[in-house]
């Protein structure tokens, strides 16, 4: 067997929503997982309840490759709905396992691909008497057909399966059962070797595998949150049930039973922000998620959070748009409406993680950001980051970390002032004014929160000079935003390049193995990963260094170059857009070939 088809390759499996087949796939990802196997999984559902078909797409990669790869190795088919379809997204020399109970179309057959039918309900219904029971054990028995045909250790798929059950402990045996009934059914009657095969390894060691929507829930919970207001909105709501699952077994007095929380399902968007914005206010760490509808209906308060100088954070878990758009697809496309949300001349620090890890260290600066800057901050995330599982370095927290909780007035700091308390004085030159929580002093630090125009003692003014001053002081705590934020992570080529390819969030995954193929083209990129809006100073310098930047972007209008464009106005010219909207992450294969194609016109028009 060739060494590139050991621990390479893509399985997907096509079937119906509702039809139990989601936990069986997951068992079978974990399996790999448990032989040390990197593994990436993406889950491609529909936004109805049940009925609709569904995708779960396997990519398997001894060398930690973990984006989305072009072209199917082997497919389970299960659905019938799909299954010209399924049929076709085979790449020749694959493999299409199916459910040959009933005969397959002669028109739906390839000649340029290979057919393997095991009768999968048959099967079931020979062996389980509930009608229900023989539609989930179906599940089972693809699992363990699929486990012989590439060689998933038996003994390690039983394991996953006790502790899938461990709370149901008679599930356990019929599971059990069902899955040597499709292993078995292989090594009787199907002659076939796949040339790619899976083999234990020891490449998964101190690494987990978690959702990014609960590593931003537990962020929250380390960074001291103990306020959540949210709307259910997809992909986001999975951030609130983690995060109230956490605070149910971590924020209740042993002794009392007292919930040091609050937990609040809003009766839409914008009265969670405006719950959020009003507990920040009396000195709670609170906030809300959301997806882009969600941030299109909060925009108002979130001008409230930038000009009044409440902080706030806002997880925005990104989705195709827009309107409704695509609610169970993933995309990059709320860079843009997050910058600069609301109307007016705002911008808001935006933080843009890539893995659950970041996930989790991202939320928690998020709050620490937030209140040292007395803005909203959001938290940029989207589907693919925030639904599916994903290998992770181990959350990590220092126990001698503290909170920081920016400019707040102490009881004796307000009775040690010899001048007047000004809230929006800029007494240090940052742009940051001093603040105080309600309540600190009987009858010191007071003042009226408002979102109209106001002096620098919180008075209310249509004096368009103090307006000015106000609105100039919130520019320079911009610019102190930029020293405050993560910076962009520069990794230069080997050798000279005057050429860089940049991303930002999911992308990474694609863009780190799409550098790598570069270079076996004998084509050097150098790296830039941005992390965080706004933008470092080092990378204006670096990208006026370079002739030409290649920009992934997951929407249609290359948000990420109109905001390099108009922040650092940087030459249109320079920013080459790779673009990727079709809801599905983007690959690295798609990356490489826009490359290359882009290069040999050049080189064409160059000649010509």
């Amino acid at each position: 067997m060739s060494e590139s088809m050991l621990n390479d390759m893509v399985v997907r499996f096509a079937n119906v929503n509702g039809t139990g087949s989601a936990s069986a796939n997951e068992m079978f990802a974990r399996a790999l997982f448990k032989m040390g196997i990197p593994v990436s999984a993406k889950n491609i559902f529909p936004s109805n309840i049940q009925g609709l078909p569904t995708w779960y797409e396997v990519r398997i990669n001894g060398d930690g490759y973990l984006g989305r790869k072009e072209g199917i190795d082997l497919l389970i088919a299960v659905n019938p709905q799909s299954l010209e379809k399924d049929i076709a997204s085979v790449k020749s020399g694959g493999y299409l396992l199916y459910d040959n109970s009933k005969k397959m179309y002669d028109s739906f057959m390839r000649e340029d691909i290979h057919f393997i039918g095991v009768p999968m309900i048959e099967l079931s219904k020979e062996h389980f008497d509930n009608p229900r029971q023989q539609q989930l054990f179906k599940n089972m028995i693809y699992v363990g057909a699929v486990c012989e045909l590439i060689g998933v250790e038996t003994d390690v798929m039983k394991e996953v399966i006790a502790d899938q059950f461990s709370r149901k402990a008679k599930l356990i045996p019929p599971n059990h059962q069902a899955l040597e009934l499709g292993i078995n059914y292989v090594r009787d009657n199907i002659n076939i070797t796949l040339p790619q095969r899976v083999q234990r390894v020891d490449k998964t060691n101190n690494q987990i595998v978690i959702d990014g929507n609960a590593a931003c829930a537990l962020g929250a919970l380390y960074a001291g949150a103990t306020i959540m207001a949210w709307y259910p909105i997809t992909p986001s709501t999975s951030v609130a049930k983690a995060f109230e699952s956490y605070c149910k077994k971590y924020r209740v007095d042993p002794d009392t039973g007292k919930k040091n929380y609050a937990f609040i399902q809003a009766e839409d968007e914008l009265a969670a922000i405006g719950m959020v914005i009003g507990a920040n206010w009396n000195g709670a760490r609170a906030f809300t998620a959301t997806s882009g509808p969600g941030v299109s209906l909060m925009n108002e308060f979130i001008g409230l959070s930038y000009f009044a100088e409440i902080p706030v954070v806002l997880i925005n878990v990104q989705r195709g748009g827009p309107s409704t758009g695509m609610p169970t697809r993933t995309q990059q496309s709320d860079l843009l409406s997050c910058a600069y949300a609301s109307h007016g001349d705002t911008k808001h620090p935006v933080l843009i993680p890539s893995s659950p890890d970041e996930c989790f260290s991202m939320t928690a600066m998020a709050f620490d950001l937030a209140e040292r800057l007395q803005t909203l901050v959001f938290v940029l995330t989207d589907l693919d980051l925030g639904m599916n599982k994903h290998l992770s370095k181990p959350l990590s927290w220092d126990s001698d970390r503290h909170y920081d909780r920016g400019k707040v007035l102490s009881a004796e700091d307000l009775e040690e002032m010899k001048e007047q308390f000004g809230r929006y004085l800029d007494v240090d030159g940052d742009g940051i004014p001093y603040r105080t929580i309600p309540g600190t002093h009987p009858s010191l630090g007071s003042y009226f929160t408002r979102g109209t125009s106001r002096d620098e003692y919180a008075k209310y003014t249509e004096d368009g000079n103090a307006y000015v001053r106000n609105v100039d002081r919130l520019s320079k705590k911009w610019e102190t935003t930029k020293t405050l934020v993560p910076p962009c992570i520069i990794t230069e080529a080997s050798q000279s390049s005057s050429r860089s390819l940049l991303f930002y969030g999911t992308s990474r995954y694609a863009a780190m193995e799409a550098s790598d193929l570069l270079t076996r083209d004998g084509l050097e990129f150098n790296i830039i990963e941005v992390k965080a809006f706004p933008f470092d100073s080092k990378l204006k310098a670096f990208i006026d260094s370079q002739e030409e930047i290649y920009v992934v972007d997951q929407n249609r209008d290359g948000q990420m170059r109109t905001l390099l464009m108009a922040e650092l106005e940087v030459d249109a010219h320079k920013l080459k857009s790779i673009l990727n909207y079709d809801g599905m992450p983007i690959t690295a294969d798609k990356i490489h070939r826009n490359i290359l194609n882009a290069l040999n016109k050049a080189e064409i028009s160059k000649t010509a």
